[in-house]
């Protein structure tokens, strides 16, 4: 993880094993929603809100998909950290 000027950027692997789906998309907006650093999640040079259902799914990210979760803002490390623990945790599904 690094961070710089309340810029928090990890890169990350998707190991669930559906991927980053509908049910896991909800999971991470409800957690990215409960801070106040803007956040996005990057994948091969594309990029969507990690707020935004329909922007984390538009990225189609199955199992093994390396993505970069970047945040800003005054809680920028916390918001990271947390999503950083979600995708490692596989959603909590497995």
């Amino acid at each position: 993880m690094s961070s710089n000027n309340n810029l928090c950027t990890r890169e990350l692997t998707i190991q669930n094993r559906l991927g980053l789906h509908a049910r896991a998309a909800a999971r991470l907006v409800e957690l990215s929603r409960r801070f106040e650093a803007e956040m996005t999640v990057e994948k091969d040079g594309q990029s969507a809100d990690a707020k935004s259902v329909v922007g984390l799914l538009s990225l189609e990210c199955p199992i093994g998909t390396k993505v970069w979760i970047k945040a800003w803002g005054d809680d920028a490390d916390q918001a990271v950290a947390a999503v950083a623990a979600l995708i490692e945790n596989r959603f909590g599904e497995e």
